[in-house]
């Protein structure tokens, strides 16, 4: 390794160590991955409307403070220069040149100027810088400069055999360098040699700057040069031996005079305007990365940063300052004070201390190594209470007072100088002065609890216990004892906070804060103090006093608070600091707050380090929000279709186009204060939104109907200027426009017609058909009479068939019992002796017997009842004989045995014989009944 590179080695090692400990502006990073480009970004520029446009190596980067836009290089190359002039974004790459523009729905396209001139391109030309005057546009590459007027599209060209490493815009002059030449200047279109001298022949020149009346150059590796006489001259710039040990990429002179310069792997080097160092910040600091290849300001005075992996901006101005512990030294810092010119850091790793005035790193406080809780500054003397115990500190000496575990806090009495009282975890204990050295004196007896915030108010000492609630500690006069103890376990939380403001005691915890009411001895809501948070707000009840000016801090998800007294009434005055939790990162419950000076400045300790704010310093500015984009998204044929809508114009869409996404933001770039955005769509959602930082609001499947889109924008408590609004209306679906309600309407009245025919049609069908179901009814009213009649005929006949047969049987039993008394009476005239006398009786007698006379006659008759049954008979069973026939019909009259016996002239017993043979011929089981058989027939 060669001397000089040591030197430069030794030297950025030391200037990293002494600028160690400084507070630096807040700092804000993009990764590739955030912004969906490539990792080196070669320049930045911004437009009118605060848009940031970045050349990076896939294309133009596009950033509003919301989302990132990335438009890719015309010719897919690597972009290397940005500018913006007015509505245009001038661009250059490899072999291409033009500008960009919006169109109407405000994406940007390309108009290629290189491809216009009638000038052939250089081979491997690319164009690495773009600067305007009045209306010439100038582009330079390694090897030309193109100055082109956008008047009347001509172009002058400024040919070079060496390499022309940049150029610069001095006032209403351009300069640039020739490599192994020297600087020039162009003037009526021609270059003219400036300086010649060694120096910058062959040191690369980073940037120029007017200084007065000559120039002031800086170099890539020797700081700065001024023209004195025609040459130039080294400056007596304390900075330029830092500038020397460093490479330097870039370099801009900043509003206020001073100076940033980017170097090769040093980060940021900050400069006040007479070239003394302001501090440094690379990648161990913040940045992304170490190799800044561009630098930008904007008009708020941010210094934006394109780095070789990563696009950053720095809130120079911000009144938040930022101490970063990136090597873990210092740790989590619990308290903070400043004594004898010193500041103080307590911290979980042990008590740090610095030189408040200097850069210089913290030293850390011997004998002090871990948990600090608190320091107090008590009559010109800082005490610290710490895990081990408590120390009076003296410069960078500690000396140990108590070796009592766990000091969470020491105050004064009000009338007693020569005593302290100090809350530990096993308890309240009083210090006490002799012969100017402190030492534990007594322990307060009676009370054993954990007393990490108290209050002490005449005799009686307040305790916040955060589980059990708060204790109202009564002691003795002396402090040596405890009278009695009472707990109010109503009021209790996580994170709770006890303090003494105004001669009152106040105590914090979710539900609000509430004062001691000292006439009910009990604690009551302060309406006006608790309106600083709500629940969903509270995160933390400690109550921080600063007692110089007497004012209260109050911590919240979303602010840190701070209350002071009225300047013309005692009404305090409740004002806001918008930084949330996230952003302040302190340590949640054990919040610390310092006062720095007389000038609103104040400490705010932090989870890795601390924050400075200048509270003096907090003015919220106007700014304004705006509508990005404005995409209409509606689904045809299964496919989605997307189209960007000018948002200057009022939409009218089509129903199926009901489906808007709209982009809105607000451009303005603070890492701290970020904006929020609340929207309303005036016509279906007429109460505005929650705030929230999404900034799109997307809207699916609207009715059809007018509309209007209103948002507005927060950054911390203030509101932004205006209101942005877009209209837009959704026609009617087509069944729903006018035609179709007419069309609708025609119908309901054809219909109308319709339906009135059709139920005339249809009631007189109805009528017709009852007239002819009437004319049936009656016809079968008719009909079911005939029958009726029929039935009562059929009735009737049988009824007579009934009589006929019962006459018949009648009628043969008489036969039978007339021919059984004939028998008998010729049975008796046989017995005569005179058989001649009375032989013509016995004939009379036998021809009155004479049975086929008698069958005869019965058969005639029985066929007259039922004349079916014996032809029926006959065709079932056709080999009976007249007597069976006989007998059947004799059964079929129902006649017993003894009855038809007469009729045959036979015995009873015969007629059995008789019907034994008919049930053989008639082939009947022996179960079935011959007389029903018959009667069935």
């Amino acid at each position: 390794m060669g001397f000089n590179k040591i030197i430069s080695f030794l030297f950025a090692f030391i200037f990293c160590g002494i600028t160690g400990a400084q507070e630096l502006p807040p700092i804000q990073n993009y990764s590739p991955r955030d912004y969906k480009a490539e990792n080196q970004n070669w320049a930045i520029s911004q437009s009118s409307d605060k848009l940031i446009y970045i050349a990076n190596n896939k294309g133009l980067l596009e950033f509003n403070g919301a989302s990132w836009k990335l438009y890719s290089s015309p010719n897919e190359t690597i972009m290397r220069s940005v500018h913006v002039v007015e509505d245009r974004i001038y661009s250059g790459s490899f072999r291409e040149f033009g500008y960009w523009k919006k169109n109407e729905v405000g994406a940007l396209y390309y108009t290629s100027l290189s491809r216009q001139i009638d000038v052939k391109l250089l081979e491997d030309e690319e164009f690495w810088n773009i600067i305007d005057i009045d209306d010439l546009v100038i582009f330079q590459s390694l090897k030309r400069i193109y100055i082109y007027s956008i008047k009347d599209q001509s172009v002058n060209i400024i040919e070079s055999n060496n390499t022309i490493t940049k150029m610069f815009k001095i006032g209403q002059s351009v300069y640039f360098q020739r490599i192994n030449q020297g600087i020039f200047k162009i003037k009526y279109g021609q270059d003219f040699l400036v300086f010649d001298d060694d120096v910058i022949k062959n040191n690369e020149v980073i940037n120029i700057f007017k200084s007065g009346n000559e120039l002031l150059i800086l170099t890539r590796d020797n700081g700065f040069y001024v023209s004195k006489d025609n040459s130039l001259v080294k400056t007596n710039i304390i900075s330029n031996k830092l500038l020397a040990a460093v490479s330097i990429y870039d370099g801009i002179r900043l509003k206020d005079n001073s100076f940033a310069l980017g170097t090769i792997s040093h980060g940021l080097i900050h400069l006040n305007e007479h070239g003394k160092l302001i501090y440094t910040i690379d990648q161990n600091k913040g940045l992304s990365n170490n190799t800044v290849l561009s630098l930008f300001e904007d008009v708020d005075n941010n210094i934006w940063l394109g780095l070789d992996n990563g696009i950053d901006y720095i809130n120079v101005n911000s009144p938040i300052k930022i101490y970063n512990d990136n090597k873990g030294v210092l740790g989590s810092v619990y308290a903070s004070a400043i004594s004898d010119g010193n500041l103080y850091l307590g911290t979980n790793q042990g008590l740090f201390y610095k030189n408040f005035k200097s850069s210089d790193s913290f030293e850390f406080v011997k004998g002090t190594e871990g948990q600090v809780w608190c320091l107090k500054v008590i009559n010109d003397k800082l005490f610290c209470g710490h895990n081990s115990g408590t120390f009076t500190i003296d410069g960078n000496q500690s000396r140990k007072i108590s070796n009592i575990q766990g000091t969470w806090v020491i105050d004064r009495f009000k009338d007693k100088p020569n005593l302290l009282i100090q809350a530990n975890y096993d308890g309240i204990y009083i210090l006490e002065n002799i012969n100017n050295t402190w030492q534990v004196k007594n322990k307060i007896e009676g009370f054993n609890n954990s007393s990490r915030y108290f209050e002490n108010l005449e005799n009686e000492i307040f305790v916040n216990h955060e589980y059990n609630g708060i204790y109202k500690v009564n002691v003795d006069s002396a402090f040596t004892k405890v009278k009695n103890v009472f707990i109010d376990s109503i009021i209790k939380g996580a994170n709770s906070g006890i303090v003494k403001y105004n001669g009152e005691i106040l105590y914090a915890y979710k539900n609000g804060i509430f004062k001691y009411d000292k006439g009910d001895k009990k604690f009551v809501r302060d309406s006006l103090l608790s309106s600083i948070y709500t629940q969903d707000e509270y995160v933390s009840g400690k109550l921080i006093l600063d007692q110089k000016s007497n004012d209260l801090w109050v911590f919240t998800k979303s602010n840190i608070n701070y209350v002071s007294r009225g300047e013309l009434t005692t009404t305090p005055k409740i004002k806001k600091i918008p930084l949330t939790k996230e952003v302040r990162n302190d340590i949640l419950g054990y919040e610390n707050v310092t006062r720095l000076n007389n000038q609103g400045a104040y400490l705010i300790g932090t989870t890795s380090g601390y924050l400075t704010i200048n509270i003096e310093g907090l003015h919220s500015k106007d700014f304004q929000v705006y509508i990005g984009n404005v995409v209409n998204g509606s689904t045809k044929s299964n496919k989605e279709r997307i189209v960007r809508i000018n948002k200057d114009l009022d939409g009218d869409f089509k129903s199926s186009e009901n489906n808007l996404k709209i982009s809105f933001y607000t451009p303005e770039y603070s890492k701290f204060i970020k904006p929020q955005y609340q929207f309303q769509l005036l016509g279906i959602y007429d109460d505005w939104s929650n705030w929230s930082d999404n900034p799109i609001a997307l809207f699916e499947n609207l009715p059809f109907g007018e509309y209007t889109f209103n948002v507005r924008a927060k950054m911390g408590n203030k509101i932004s200027g205006n209101t942005a609004s877009y209209s837009f209306k959704i026609a009617k679906p087509w069944y729903l426009t006018n035609l179709m309600l007419a069309i609708y309407a025609l119908i309901i009245i054809l219909f109308s017609f319709f339906m009135h025919f059709m139920y005339k049609r249809y009631y007189n069908r109805k009528q017709e058909e009852l007239v002819e179901k009437n004319r049936r009814e009656i016809e079968l009213a008719k009909v079911q009479n005939e029958k009726e009649i029929i039935r009562i005929k059929n009735e009737q006949l049988k009824q007579e068939f009934k009589d006929k047969s019962k006459e018949l049987a009648a009628s043969t039993i008489d036969i039978a019992k007339k021919n059984e008394l004939l028998t008998q009476i010729k049975n008796h005239l046989a017995k005569v002796s005179d058989q001649a006398t009375i032989r013509p009786v016995i004939h009379i007698i036998d021809k009155n017997l004479d049975h086929n006379d008698n069958w005869e006659f019965f058969k005639e008759a029985f066929n007259n009842v039922d004349r079916k049954f014996l032809k029926k008979l006959k065709k079932t069973h056709p080999d009976l004989s007249p007597n069976d026939l006989k007998l059947c019909a004799y059964l079929r009259l129902n006649l017993s045995s003894k009855e038809i016996a007469p009729l045959f002239n036979i015995s009873a017993r015969s007629v059995e014989i008789k019907r034994y043979r008919l049930r053989k011929k008639l082939n009947l089981q022996h179960e079935e009944n011959l007389v029903n058989y018959i009667l069935e027939l």
